[in-house]
């Protein structure tokens, strides 16, 4: 049994918490005129992209699927940009923050304040063993799982196949989860309204949809941008805080800064990809700071050689986290079920 951490111990973690954060603070402050460039950038070229995919499909359905990839890839960055207003870090004002979050949350059929509730549970808790469960990727220890009965060993087996958790669970979230409220209607008032509001105003963008273009572009155009669009971002999530030596702690050891530090990635990718994916590789810094923008996110980490003891995870390394399934409270890594005694 782990025991707590001693005064001193605590004492050390503040001090070093205190520093980073007075190195981060610089760059948590939003720079409205850099956010319109980007929602710019970014939301002109998508818009243009679903127009020509919509009217090559009139003549070629396999032509306007060959567009699918890069429109994906903006519809990506837009929910990046949807993701840092649940921050208040896009914009200076929170209304402006606020409101270009709702409009983007139809696009990406996540609600925004639902959404952002859950979000920044996931920020409070992440790597806290105590804490699992909302906002994160279900993940058992060693010991847990070879408690389970195996009917249940199954099911959590099938959850952690790449096929369900970058196929069938990204579909399932998107397109099912984000329309139903959680917790109780009173106590949850503004996101059970977010949810019923995004959920109207998908409504009536098919409903309007049905009544001019038809149903077609949105079934073999739009759709399919958001289901890779999704599996996009469900592999950064996953890439991001299941590899091999991340961080978890029980409650009375677990440690912001640490969580931040050791149990987030920075996903060292090619320059293009960074800018495909909103910068959110540089996921250490928007742990340890969600008031960052992403279009910060890279200076803050280039500029700072103290917040290069992040994790490094390469596009290969990458490519191997997907066998990682179990904590293991013993060796302190994220191991595979072979590795698993009694598996």
């Amino acid at each position: 049994m782990l025991s707590s951490q001693s005064g001193a111990e605590i004492s050390a973690a503040g001090d070093a918490s205190r520093a980073l954060r007075q190195v981060v603070a610089p760059y948590a402050k939003p720079e409205t005129r850099r956010g319109i460039l980007q929602l710019l950038n970014t939301g002109l070229p998508f818009l243009a992209l679903m127009a020509v995919m919509f009217r090559v499909l009139e003549y070629s359905s396999a032509a306007a699927l060959a567009l699918v990839p890069a429109a994906a890839v903006l519809l990506v960055r837009l929910f990046i940009i949807q993701h840092d207003c649940g921050h208040a870090s896009f914009f200076a004002p929170r209304w402006a923050n606020d409101l270009l979050g709702r409009v983007l949350g139809v696009l990406t059929l996540t609600p925004y304040e639902y959404w952002r509730r859950s979000h920044a549970t996931h920020h409070a808790t992440s790597g806290n063993l105590d804490r699992r469960g909302v906002g994160d990727i279900t993940t058992l220890t060693v010991r847990e799982y070879l408690a389970l009965s195996r009917s249940r060993r199954f099911a959590y087996r099938l959850y952690r196949h790449p096929l369900v958790m970058f196929g069938v669970g990204p579909t399932y979230q998107f397109l099912i989860r984000h329309r139903i409220p959680d917790g109780h209607p009173r106590r949850q008032f503004r996101e059970w309204c977010s949810v019923f509001g995004t959920n109207a105003a998908i409504a009536a963008v098919v409903g309007a949809a049905a009544l001019t273009i038809g149903l077609k572009p949105l079934l073999l155009g739009y759709l399919p941008v958001i289901l890779l669009a999704a599996t996009i971002g469900m592999w950064l999530f996953y890439v991001q805080h299941q590899f091999e030596d991340t961080y978890w702690e029980t409650s009375a050891r677990w440690n912001y800064q640490a969580a931040a530090l050791e149990g987030c990635s920075f996903y060292d990718l090619p320059s293009v990809l960074h800018w495909m994916t909103g910068y959110i590789g540089f996921h250490h810094i928007h742990h340890l700071s969600s008031r960052v923008p992403n279009y910060r996110l890279r200076e803050c980490h280039e500029r700072n050689p103290e917040l290069h003891a992040a994790k490094r995870v390469t596009l290969r390394d990458s490519l191997k986290c997907t066998r990682l399934a179990l904590w293991d409270e013993d060796a302190r890594k994220l191991v595979g079920f072979g590795q698993a005694r009694g598996a």
